[in-house]
This record gives structure tokens, C-alpha cells and sequence, in this order.
């Protein structure tokens, strides 16, 4: 089935599978069963529709509204929801059933639940803040320890400045990467220990600059190595040679003179088409343990799938979800999930869910349509309480109506999102101006001007000229020119492993790890071996040489 996407007016197509699945989850309610129509827009702009639910990395001083507490959050003071600590929250000191209301079939769906959602307070923050330790600065993370602006992370213990990492320990400033040790600037590693600049790395220690590498040991400037011990540039080297390179590699002038090389000497190396490993029938990128996943990427164990992003935890058959996982039967979700099922048009919910339709912050709950901060309740609309059959003649008068006002089918839109554009996710993977932004009709945010000050010291060049008076310093980042400090805990990790300090602030340096990886979007192209034709992440233009599996495993081998 062909289509023009209603935002962009890219022409896209949903394909039988697709239109199967919606049939498949298609409710029934007062016996009437009720379709769920194909998508209007294109897979980028439902993806960034969901994500502009989401705001990970800003977070703000602001006051509990209920408490008075001081408190941090991802919702800034300015905004106009209610926003109660996490621990007043799921307290009983308040009833979100107060704020049940009627439906009004004479206006549209979203307009009324909006309204709703404006008058129910949400938690200030998303974390298991019950298990964590330490660790005020994290958001969309949960049980670590000693952890500082850290976010989509877990069981974590003294990690700082980092965005999805998993178990690893005494970490700084690393993207998506699994049970390392001493590391910094570690892009989607696994198991690696006391190194840096490693990117697609797996089981490697005591190194720099590598990609593609697994089970290696002190090297540097190494690309598709396999269990290989001092190495420089590919090529074997001394023990002393070795060490003479490293111990270089302790100024920012050192690193920055190697990254810059490195980065034409990787291009001399080929890569796989696909960053994934154990998959079965799968399209996609960085995906691990998938079968039957088409257009998904940053996924592990999804099974019948499509356009998936950050799947966090297994999921048996969705489409169209962000960072959703331990579920099925899952549609145009973000940020859902803990044993999940059936759930549709839904946002911010976590844990023992069953049948929900548009409901946003609620837990421990089943069979909600409309909600907004409900925790065990069932039955309910606009937080409002029905016994079963009520529930179920009320849900299917109120599709009715959406259907005819075109809302049925629609995930949130952005002009109603609780966060301003620019302070989303949306604006990482869908970068628009301020400009576009007003234009469309959607919210900006001008950043705080407080937080860009001069700075009042410079660090050296060297790590071992760095010394604990520094982490009382206020510096400005290079690039952009906001504020960022220096922890001891950082320049600790830093000295220990011989690595620079870094001169710019945590989003810009995230922003260029997130850059160093392949982008969400998919291109057909020809392994650069054996003409084979690949599915990639490589678009055609990029330098790279890419190859098919086959081909990439004759030659790492």
C-alpha cells in the first residue's frame, strides 16, 4: 500500500504485514470491533512524533508542587504542568482519580486530553529512584550508584556524563555500551577495560583508537583486529614501542592529532553492513539477538517487529515504538513497557500493563483509555471510574467519535508535547531550527543564559599537569559555550587510565558520539567484495568500504 506521508510529503509505503498487524490489534469493544487505519505519516515522522515525548538530558531546579521540596526535573519551572518529586508522587498524599472528568463529544479527543494531563501532576523525574544510590543527576536510568548525568542507563556504578550504557563501572563520557571498566569515549563496546576512543569494540583492554576490534590488548590506531596484543596502526610492535606511543597520548593535543588520523586510517578497513550479532530475517541496525525485525535499530530481542527504536528489552510483535521493551502486542508507544501487553497509542508507562489506549504516566494498571497518572486502577476513562460494561460502551462511543474527527489511529500530536521542541529527543535524530519550530506550530525553548558564563580557569593540555584544584574551576564549552564543571571522581578515572581532559560541555560531546554512529535511516547498496546486494546504514556517498557478512567475516578472520 503506497502513501504521502501528510506532514513531509515523502511517498511511503506500508506493506501487507503492517496492515496485517493492524488488524490483528484492531480493539473490540460493545461487540463492534473497531480497525485501527494505516498510518498518514512516514516512519521518520511517526518516530518523531514519539519522540518529542521525551526529554532525557535537560534537566531543571524547580519545586515540588506538592511538597515544596527543592527538586530536579526534566520539566523546567516555566512549564505549566503540575510536577510532584517521585517519592510524592506514588505517595498516597494524593488522589489522581480527583481530577476524573466527562467526555465531551463535542470536542476533539486531544484538545480535552490535553487538558487533563495539564491538571494531573506527573513525576519529576523517570528513574528507579528507589534502588538508586547516589544518583540525583540521572534521568530515564535506574539502579546505579554514584552515578552524575548519566540517562538511559542502567545498573551503573560511579559512570558520569554518559548516554545508554548498561553494568558498566567507573565510566565517563561513553554511548551506548555494556560492562566496561575504566573507560572514556567508548562508543557501543562491550566488556572493555582501561580504554578510550574505542568504537564497535568487544572484550579489548589497555587501549586507543580502535574500531571493529575483539578480544584485543594493548593496541592502538587499530581497525578489525581479532585477539591481537600491541599493535600500533595494524602492525605489530614492541612492548617499549608500545608504551613510548601511549604514554604520549596523556595531552589533548596528542589525542586530537590521533583522532584526526585515525579517522582516514579506519577508512582503510572494511565494515559489515549491518552492526549486529546473532539476528535472524532482520533489516536494520545495531541489533542483537533479533528475529523477524524490519526497519529497527538500537534494538536487542525483538521478535516480529517494525520500525522499533531503542528497544531496551525483548518485545514479541510491535511496530512503531521508542525505547519500549518486556512486552507485546505493542503500537505507536514511547517509553513503555515491564510486562506490557496490548497497548496502543500510549507514552510514559512502565511496569505490569495491560490494554491501554492513549494513556500516558500510569502503572500497575489494566484497561484505560484517555488516563494520565493512574496507578492500580482499571476501568477507567479520563481518570474517571466505569464498572466493565460501561467502560466498554463508553470507549467505543468515544472511538466513534474520534474516528470522524480523523484522531482515531493518531499517536499524540507535537503541538500538544509536554516539552518544548529542542529540549526533546526529537531535536537529536530530527534537528530543526527555532524557526521551523514556530512555524509548525510547535514549542521552543531559548536556553538559560546563566549557564553560558565566561570561564574562570583553563584546564592544561596534559592530564598530568591536572590536579584536584581544577574541579573547583567553571569552564566553557568550546563549541557552544556552556557551562560544565570538572568532577574529582572524573579526573580520578582520567589520571588512572593516562587521558586528557575533555574541553566541552556534556551535549556537545554526546552530540558528536552520537554522530559517530550510523544514522536511523536505511539505503540499498552493493558489498564492496563481491557485488552482493545489502540493505545499510552505509549510505552510498559515504567513503567507507562497506561489505555483506560473508565478505566481512573472510576478512577479519
Amino acid at each position: 500500500m503506497k502513501n504521502k506521508c501528510t506532514q513531509c510529503k515523502a511517498a511511503f509505503e506500508i506493506g501487507d504485514d503492517y496492515l496485517a498487524f493492524l488488524e490483528e490489534i484492531s480493539p473490540i469493544f460493545s461487540g463492534k470491533k473497531f480497525s485501527i487505519p494505516p498510518p498518514t505519516l512516514c516512519s521518520d515522522c511517526r518516530q518523531q512524533r514519539r519522540m518529542v515525548q521525551v526529554n532525557e538530558v535537560n534537566l531543571y531546579k524547580r519545586k515540588c508542587d506538592l511538597t515544596g521540596k527543592e527538586i530536579l526535573s526534566n520539566f523546567h519551572p516555566e512549564s505549566p504542568y503540575k510536577i510532584y518529586d517521585q517519592e510524592a508522587w506514588y505517595s498516597d498524599q494524593w488522589d489522581p482519580m480527583k481530577y476524573g472528568r466527562d467526555f465531551d463529544f463535542n470536542r476533539p479527543f486531544f484538545e480535552q486530553y490535553h487538558e487533563l494531563c495539564i491538571a494531573v501532576p506527573h513525576f519529576s523525574l523517570l528513574t528507579g529512584y528507589q534502588y538508586d544510590q547516589n544518583c540525583d543527576y540521572t534521568n530515564y536510568a535506574g539502579k546505579n550508584k554514584n552515578c552524575y548525568f548519566i540517562f538511559d542507563s542502567d545498573e551503573c556504578w560511579d559512570c558520569y556524563y554518559s548516554y545508554s550504557i548498561n553494568g558498566c563501572r567507573s565510566c565517563a563520557d561513553c554511548y551506548r555500551s555494556r560492562r566496561c571498566e575504566l573507560c572514556t569515549q567508548c562508543i557501543d563496546c562491550v566488556d572493555c577495560y582501561g580504554s578510550s576512543y574505542l568504537q564497535d569494540c568487544e572484550n579489548c583492554a589497555d587501549s586507543m583508537f580502535l574500531k571493529n576490534c575483539i578480544g584485543c590488548k594493548k593496541c592502538l590506531m587499530c581497525s578489525n583486529l581479532r585477539n591481537k596484543e600491541y599493535f600500533v596502526e595494524n602492525k605489530q610492535v614492541s612492548k617499549e614501542d608500545f608504551e613510548s606511543f601511549r604514554a604520549m597520548l596523556g595531552s589533548r593535543q596528542a589525542v586530537m592529532q590521533s583522532r584526526d588520523r585515525f579517522a582516514k586510517l579506519k577508512l582503510e578497513y572494511p565494515q559489515k553492513y549491518i552492526h549486529g550479532v546473532q539476528n535472524e530475517d532482520v533489516i536494520g541496525d545495531y541489533l542483537v539477538q533479533c528475529k523477524s525485525a524490519k526497519n529497527c535499530f538500537d534494538c536487542e530481542q525483538q521478535w516480529d517487529c517494525s520500525y522499533t527504536y531503542q528497544g531496551f528489552m525483548p518485545v514479541q510483535n510491535g511496530r512503531d515504538l521508542h525505547e519500549c521493551g518486556d512486552g507485546q502486542r505493542m503500537y505507536e508507544c514511547s517509553v513503555c513497557g515491564y510486562n506490557a501487553q496490548n497497548l496502543l497509542f500510549s507514552a510514559n508507562c512502565l511496569d505490569q500493563l495491560a490494554d491501554f489506549y492513549y494513556t500516558t504516566n500510569c502503572v500497575h494498571s489494566s484497561n484505560l483509555f484517555g488516563c494520565c497518572g493512574l496507578r492500580h486502577k482499571e476501568y477507567c476513562i479520563f481518570n474517571k471510574q466505569y464498572i466493565q460494561d460501561e467502560y466498554e460502551e463508553m470507549v467505543a462511543k468515544i472511538i466513534t467519535h474520534m474516528q470522524k474527527t480523523g484522531e482515531w489511529g493518531q499517536f499524540f500530536p507535537i503541538t500538544l508535547a509536554p516539552f518544548c521542541y529542542n529540549e526533546s529527543m526529537a531535536q537529536d535524530q530530527y534537528p530543526l531550527t527555532k524557526e521551523d519550530v514556530l512555524a509548525k506550530g510547535y514549542q521552543w525553548r531559548e536556553p538559560d543564559k546563566k549557564e553560558f558564563q565566561p570561564a574562570n580557569k583553563q584546564l592544561p593540555d596534559a592530564i598530568s599537569e591536572t590536579d584536584d584544584s581544577y574541579c573547583d574551576g567553571v569552564y566553557a564549552c568550546s563549541d557552544c559555550g556552556r557551562n560544565y564543571k570538572l568532577l574529582k571522581q572524573e579526573l580520578e578515572l582520567r589520571k588512572q587510565i593516562n587521558v586528557p581532559t575533555e574541553l566541552f560541555c556534556f551535549w556537545c560531546s554526546n552530540a558528536t558520539r552520537r554522530a559517530a554512529r550510523n544514522p536511523w535511516k536505511l539505503w540499498d547498496r552493493k558489498c564492496g567484495k563481491c557485488n552482493k546486494e545489502i540493505v545499510t546504514s552505509y549510505a552510498p556517498e559515504r567513503p567507507e568500504i562497506v561489505y555483506c557478512e560473508e565478505c566481512y567475516l573472510n576478512e577479519v578472520q
